[in-house]
């Protein structure tokens, strides 16, 4: 490939004086020969494999196999550790750190000598975060997902790790579910390396920069376990070498065109609500104009194609041998851009013109899908003034247009502390308000807005009713819940307002979400609101609740929106 301008890398090793000597002699340590400092592309590999990150415990295999693709190609890699974010461990959420995770990332790259950048990711928040700090410096950029595990198995049966979460209570409580049963089942759910094996925020994510055009082709839907994963991580190796001699940037292929497809992609798969807020922030670090209002504008219409959990039945070890994400783009054909540039130099529509399907239960045709509409509702309202959103998908049907009494809980620990009383003021017409659990309240956002039903109604057989609340919901989720309300409870939002027994609204076909409560009362009450003292008074989280965004702008930190660029003009001398 022609070099069409100097490497970055060569204003850390291609001198002859002093700063040259200091810092390939110290690299040498390492015993690289000459010919590593000699105008190689020098390829960073962004891993954020640890112990503390399930889903991430592959990756450290998965960086000796792309260096191994960097060398092949003439490159030379260089792997260094960022932040990682896992789901499943990390207290209050991963989603107060993920802006912490960019900021290592971008500084990571921009203070060190790297031409390219191959981004090894997995667990939900780690794909995100990772992307933003790279678009915020927009070198040549690679994904490398670390996918999904294998299906579940439980007594002759699939379960999903993750979507089997929301039952537990239910399966305890009216379902008599031993202590026996609870640990065989804890064993079977994740019996694999990998990522939750639904769609679920980790492999939306993974779809997501997929249909960005930020992976290899096919590579997002591959277990994370099947040895064609390794063979798509050794290729990443090789094509990032291509793309930093092409000069192939993420401003290059992260254009609106490709944003748009991601949302369409989403809808399609019946990816999680989660896509949004982290789409947005994507947006926002290269500079692409997106709304809240585009992902109901041009993912509502979409049909669902694809019946995986939590939406459907199946997981997506099933999906990958039914054709996986390439079936999806070519299903929906010009419903995308499909001449977009991606990863490998081609287009969208070249790179996914043969895709075959080869299970039609799993993937459905365009003509026939399992769903007419799915994708994100965008909500506006009273209740809602900045928007709120809700996955049609996941919900059901009866109660999308409903009325309700609402039933308050001011935050997680009240909730916690009352919802099984059984002398709660709870019925299955009843609307859930959960409060205090915004990007500012919590802090960080939580996926806690499905909250479990009361025990009392699980024993009658209900299985949804509506909730709302600023949080977040995991992708693995389902329920009729509305989501994000911005502007938070904490912030001051009408959420804020609502007072036990006040009537809701709901209508989904309208996009509407109304407290029914008269504007002269809300101004009272707002009078006499207080905001709730801060959660922090110094480091990182007194930052964040100081710069954090609402979730209709992406709860980024307003500090970070935009980039620094790849350009450090002083040395450390």
């Amino acid at each position: 490939m022609k070099k069409i301008k100097k490497l970055r890398s060569q204003e850390w090793f291609g001198g002859s004086d002093k700063m040259g000597f200091v810092h390939r002699s110290w690299l040498r340590n390492q015993g690289y020969p000459n010919d590593h400092f000699q105008g190689r592309p020098v390829i960073g590999i962004c891993n954020t494999w640890s112990d503390l990150t399930p889903c991430n415990g592959h990756l450290r295999e998965f960086a000796e196999i792309v260096k191994k693709g960097v060398l092949e190609a003439g490159g030379f890699p260089l792997e260094f550790p960022v932040m990682s974010l896992g789901e499943t461990i990390m207290r209050p959420t991963t989603m107060l750190f993920r802006n912490l995770a960019s900021m290592d990332v971008e500084e990571s790259i921009r203070a060190n000598p790297l031409d390219g950048v191959v981004l090894l990711t997995g667990c939900d928040k780690t794909t995100p975060s990772t992307l933003m700090g790279a678009c915020s410096v927009d070198l040549p950029t690679i994904i490398v997902p670390g996918g999904p595990m294998l299906n579940g198995r439980f007594r002759g049966g699939t379960i999903g790790s993750g979507s089997f979460n929301w039952v537990i209570k239910e399966k305890q409580k009216a379902g008599n579910f031993s202590e026996d049963d609870m640990l065989e089942a804890e064993i079977c759910a994740a019996r694999s390396a990998g990522h939750c094996n639904t769609m679920g925020t980790a492999s939306s994510m993974a779809s997501m920069v997929e249909a960005l055009g930020l992976t290899l082709p096919g590579f997002s839907s591959i277990p994370a376990v099947d040895a064609r994963k390794k063979v798509m991580a050794q290729l990443s190796g090789r094509r990032i070498v291509e793309m930093v001699n092409e000069d192939l940037k993420l401003s290059d292929i992260l254009t609106r065109q490709a944003f748009e497809n991601a949302i369409v992609v989403n809808a399609a798969v019946g990816g999680s609500t989660n896509l949004i807020i982290h789409l947005l922030a994507i947006a926002g670090r290269i500079g692409v104009e997106l709304k809240l209002e585009d992902f109901d504008n041009l993912g509502s219409e979409i049909p669902l194609l694809v019946n995986l959990m939590p939406s459907g039945k199946y997981l997506m070890e099933d999906f990958y041998y039914a054709g996986g994400l390439p079936v999806v783009f070519r299903e929906l054909g010009t419903l995308l851009h499909e001449n977009i540039i991606t990863a490998n130099g081609k287009t969208l529509q070249e790179n996914y013109k043969n895709a075959t399907c080869y299970n039609r239960e799993i993937i459905a045709g365009i003509n026939q899908p399992l769903q007419e509409h799915a994708g994100i509702a965008v909500l506006k309202g009273n209740l809602c003034e900045n928007g709120a959103v809700i996955k049609p998908s996941a919900a059901t049907p009866s109660l999308m247009k409903h009325r309700g009494r609402a039933i308050v809980f001011e935050s997680m620990e009240d909730y916690h502390a009352r919802i099984d009383d059984p002398d709660l003021n709870i019925d299955e017409n009843s609307v859930i308000v959960l409060k205090g659990v915004g990007p500012r309240g919590y802090p960080g956002m939580p996926e806690v807005g499905n909250v479990d039903l009361p025990e009392k109604l699980i024993k009658k057989g209900v299985r949804d009713i509506v909730r709302i609340s600023d949080g977040r919901m995991s992708g693995t989720a389902y329920g009729t819940v509305v989501l994000h309300i911005s502007p938070e409870s904490a912030a001051g939002g009408n959420l804020a307002l609502v007072k036990n027994g006040d009537m809701i609204e709901l209508d989904v076909e309208k996009r509407s979400l109304n407290l029914d409560v008269p504007e002269e009362e809300l101004e009272r009450r707002r009078r006499n609101w207080l905001p709730p003292e801060p959660l922090a008074d110094r480091g990182y989280v007194r930052i964040y609740l100081d710069h954090v965004q609402q979730a209709d702008k992406g709860c980024d930190l307003d500090i970070l929106i935009g980039g620094s660029g790849a350009v450090v003009k002083r040395d450390l001398h």
